[in-house]
C-alpha cells in the first residue's frame, strides 16, 4: 500500500506577542491551530497558505518566507502530514466573508496562552512552528515555488 501523507499548509502570523490563531471544530473536538489546511490540486502552496487564512479567518495574508517543513505521525490514528509553515502578516478581517464553518472563532494568543492549552492544541505542530519562529527560522519563498 502506498504511504500517503496530507499535503498542509499553515500561517504563523504574529503581531506583538500574540499569535493568531483559529479554534475549530474537529471530530466533536473544540482545537487550536494556526490557520492551516490541505493543499488542493492545482494551487501551489503559496496560493494555499493565502486561500486558507482567507476562508479560516476572513483576513488576507500576505507570506514572507517559508519557516519551515514538518513531518508529522500522529501516534493515536497512524496519520501523517507533511505540513509547510509560513509566516507572514494579515490584513483586517473582512467581517462580510463567511469562514470556514468549522471554525468557532479566530484569537490572537501569546505562547504562554497557547502553552496553556497544549491539551486542546491540534497536534505538537503548533508549538513547534511558534517555537521556530520565535526562534528566528527562515527560509526564502523561492525555496517551494511548485504546484500540485
Amino acid at each position: 500500500m502506498a504511504w500517503k501523507p496530507d499535503l498542509t499548509v499553515a500561517a504563523v502570523i504574529a503581531d506583538r506577542g500574540r499569535f493568531l490563531c483559529v479554534e475549530e471544530r474537529i471530530r466533536s473536538r473544540l482545537v487550536f491551530n494556526q490557520p492551516a489546511g490541505h493543499v488542493e490540486e492545482g494551487e501551489t502552496l503559496v496560493q494555499a497558505i493565502m486561500r486558507e487564512v482567507a476562508e479560516e479567518t476572513g483576513c488576507l495574508f500576505e507570506p514572507a518566507y517559508l519557516l519551515g517543513i514538518y513531518l508529522w505521525r500522529d501516534s493515536r490514528t497512524q496519520h501523517t502530514t507533511l505540513r509547510f509553515a509560513f509566516a507572514g502578516t494579515a490584513g483586517e478581517r473582512d467581517v462580510s466573508r463567511q469562514l470556514d464553518t468549522a471554525i468557532v472563532a479566530t484569537h490572537w494568543l501569546s505562547r504562554a496562552e497557547l502553552e496553556a492549552r497544549a491539551g486542546r492544541l491540534r497536534s505538537p505542530l503548533v508549538m513547534r512552528c511558534i517555537d521556530d519562529y520565535l526562534a528566528g527560522h527562515r527560509l526564502p519563498l523561492e525555496s517551494v515555488q511548485c504546484s500540485v
